[in-house]
């Protein structure tokens, strides 16, 4: 299949399934062209990791939102890349369904011999600049590691683990229920398929050692709160030397309470004077970037918008940017001394405009009347 299907269409789902839906659309598909229920057919194996894949974005509510938007190039801005080979989708999609398929008797791959590492999630907060300029920010991911003393062995070097004789080094025990064979996790070696009879004094035969590792993450301009990054291979070391997980880094974006965001554009208010509007004048407003200045033209309403053009967040994997939209507001003085208020009093008289008499004049008069 040279060109990727619709995800709905290869799990034959409607657009707007839910996640049920779509969680038991994978299980029919995986259980029909599983590997091991179609030895030697190529294109049920393409099958499979087609309908793998298609689960893995249509199931993560941000992946399937890029997807619906953008196709399927919208998913990498989320950090997938899609499955390099068939034992990836067995490591990955194992924990999600437990022993689906080993207790129907087509069972898992793996078992003994290395296995790929879990996957760490951690969080890392940036800025809006980050998001306008890109950075590299350094983030702790507590993670295991590969042993160096036994090479993620388990064994005291100079020694070996032994095959389990309980399941003869398979990892699994296979028992005879009417129709079925059903294999489970062997209860000695709990599936390693091995015992460490001398382990090694670092790790304790685990294989791994727990460390804090500082890593600097590259964060491309245009990112968005709660979008993740995937950096390949930085998760848990993996079992008896297996390849490691991989490092998946949530972005929080921290709040700015100067900017409003929309997708690309952002919002923003700039406050002038009554006066300010009327005659028109340059203003100071916040930018992405710093301060800029822009010109207020004359007889400017409130809520009137003043379009910065291009000058919004950078579009995540193209070229260009948002808009900037500053929205105007106009402020009435509330401290206008006598002869300001006189001013403008006569101004409004001369464009024939009702205004409210002053209240000294009112008061004098009442006082005068009174007297006599």
């Amino acid at each position: 299949m040279s060109a990727k299907r619709d995800y709905y269409e290869v799990l034959g789902v409607a657009r707007d399934a839910d996640p049920g839906t779509i969680k038991r659309a994978y299980r029919k598909a995986a259980m029909r062209f599983h590997p091991d229920r179609n030895q030697g057919d190529a294109e049920a194996e393409e099958r499979f990791k087609e309908a793998a894949e298609a689960f893995e974005v249509l199931n993560d509510g941000e992946k399937r939102q890029l997807y619906d938007r953008f196709g399927h190039e919208g998913p990498t801005r989320a950090g997938f890349s899609g499955f390099s080979g068939s034992e990836e989708i067995f490591n990955h999609f194992g924990d999600l369904f437990g022993d689906l398929f080993g207790n129907l008797g087509f069972g898992r791959r793996g078992g003994q011999g290395p296995q790929r590492g879990g996957d760490i999630k951690v969080q890392l907060e940036i800025s809006m600049l980050d998001v306008v300029t890109g950075a590299n920010r350094d983030v702790v991911v507590p993670r295991r590691e590969t042993c160096a003393t036994c090479s993620g062995q388990g064994a005291k070097p100079g020694t070996t683990a032994e095959s389990c004789r309980h399941c003869g080094g398979r990892g699994q025990v296979m028992h005879q229920q009417g129709f079925f064979t059903l294999q489970t996790t062997c209860p000695v070696c709990r599936g390693e398929g091995r015992v460490v009879t001398d382990p090694c004094g670092d790790c304790g035969g685990t294989g791994t050692v727990q460390r804090e590792t500082t890593l600097t993450v590259n964060v491309p301009p245009g990112v968005d709160d709660g979008q993740t990054l995937r950096i390949q291979g930085r998760g848990q070391a993996g079992p008896r030397g297996g390849p490691p997980g991989n490092l998946y880094v949530v972005l929080r974006l921290k709040p700015d309470p100067r900017f409003v965001r929309d997708e690309y554009d952002i919002h923003s208010k700039v406050e002038i004077s009554m006066f300010q509007a009327a005659l028109g004048c340059t203003a100071t407003v916040d930018t992405l970037e710093g301060t800029d200045e822009v010109q207020i033209k004359p007889s400017t309403q409130a809520g009137e918008i003043i379009l910065r053009r291009s000058q919004g967040i950078p579009v995540l994997g193209e070229r260009g940017r948002g808009d900037h939209h500053v929205h105007v507001e106009v402020t009435i003085p509330e401290d206008l001394s006598k002869e300001e208020a006189e001013l403008l009093r006569q101004m409004a008289e001369a464009r024939n405009e009702h205004v409210t008499p002053p209240k000294t004049g009112f008061f004098s008069g009442l006082r005068k009347r009174r007297r006599g």
